[in-house]
């Protein structure tokens, strides 16, 4: 009678429905694995009866202990900072892989000297430090410096120049400024301006997405219709007053494109605004805010990053760097969410 075959790692990855590099990741440790994969490879290899189900269930029960990862946000008091921040953590407290903690920093005053003075800070006192920065020598220095010190610096949603960025995670730019473009060729009335708003021309990927809007525009020889571009500092106030200066200085606004934030601004400017005018309207990130003008008919369109797999690429990345047990992306963009008021997220 011949003998019962051995169980192999490609027989577990197939009853944990993997791949054979995860399981390869698990036994070896040889880059971070999520803790619902771990389970399933573990799970798989009981019911097999693998060799090396020893060796597995230490790997489960091991961590990579003391990990400090450092963030440094933007706008305290604005909700998508906030859900950002919230995913974090919770994609953190989730790993089986690494135990430690977060630092997160919020800075409201954007000035290259206070932003970079803090990514600095952060970066120097933990092993790995993310930021949403704006570029500006004094930015670029601070990063440059924490290079020299040997720490993985991250960019966050807005790219910059600096040589010792180990990666940027976020959007295309360009691809979310021609998606806003595309929908509002179709959907804003065919005669009218169009406003651009940015919160700051030194964000790199607000710039990519007003470069990727106007593009769009002169290829469809519409480019006419665009006003100046407004800078609104990513503030509510600032945008709830160029928007109201719009709305009063141009009866026929057909649309506006938010390329930065201050969209709560935006949003109070026309629910309140005397003329009644519903120019259509794209903007960034589903708030609590901006869910409720989808539904009142405020906003025409929110182009969304996914909070969720953005964080989880975050951590993902930072991990890895502190690791070294894989290549670190040096750039990972996901695909954004196109969200109307019909397909709202529960």
């Amino acid at each position: 009678m011949a003998a019962k075959r051995r169980p192999t790692a490609a027989d577990v990855a197939q009853v944990a429905g993997v791949g054979l590099a995860t399981v390869d990741r698990v036994l070896n440790g040889r880059a971070p694995v999520r803790k619902e994969t771990v389970d399933r490879v573990k799970e798989a290899a009981e019911q097999l009866g693998y060799h090396a189900l020893p060796l597995i269930r230490r790997r489960v029960s091991a961590r990579i202990a003391n990990v400090r990862l450092g963030f440094v946000l933007q706008k305290q008091a604005d909700p998508f900072y906030q859900n950002v921040a919230t995913a974090l953590r919770r994609e953190f407290s989730s790993r089986l892989e690494v135990s430690g903690k977060l630092e997160i920093v919020f800075v409201d005053e954007i000035s290259a000297r206070s932003l970079g003075k803090k990514i600095l800070e952060v970066g120097t006192r933990t092993d790995a430090v993310a930021c949403v920065a704006i570029e500006h020598p004094l930015v670029v220095e601070a990063i440059d410096e924490l290079n020299l010190q040997r720490k993985s610096v991250f960019t966050l949603l807005s790219g910059i120049s600096a040589s010792g960025v180990t990666g940027y995670i976020g959007l295309d730019s360009r691809k979310v400024g021609r998606t806003g473009a595309f929908i509002i060729s179709r959907m804003a009335p065919a005669k009218g301006k169009i406003a651009t708003l940015v919160g700051s021309h030194r964000y790199r990927g607000q710039e990519v997405s007003e470069i990727g809007f106007r593009s769009f525009f002169r290829e469809i020889g519409d480019e006419a219709r665009l006003l100046e571009t407004i800078v609104n500092l990513d503030d509510p106030e600032v945008a709830r007053e160029v928007t109201t200066i719009l709305l009063d200085r141009h009866v026929d606004l057909a649309a506006i494109y938010d390329a930065g934030g201050g969209r709560d601004g935006i949003i109070e400017a026309i629910r309140t605004h005397s003329s009644g005018q519903r120019p259509v309207v794209v903007c960034n990130d589903l708030t609590g805010a901006t869910r409720s003008a989808l539904i009142d008919g405020i906003v025409t369109c929110v182009l969304c990053l996914p909070v969720e797999a953005f964080a989880r690429a975050v951590i993902d990345e930072m991990i890895a760097s502190i690791t070294g047990l894989r290549a670190v992306a040096p750039n990972r963009t996901l695909p954004f969410n196109v969200v109307f008021p019909e397909n709202l997220p529960a």
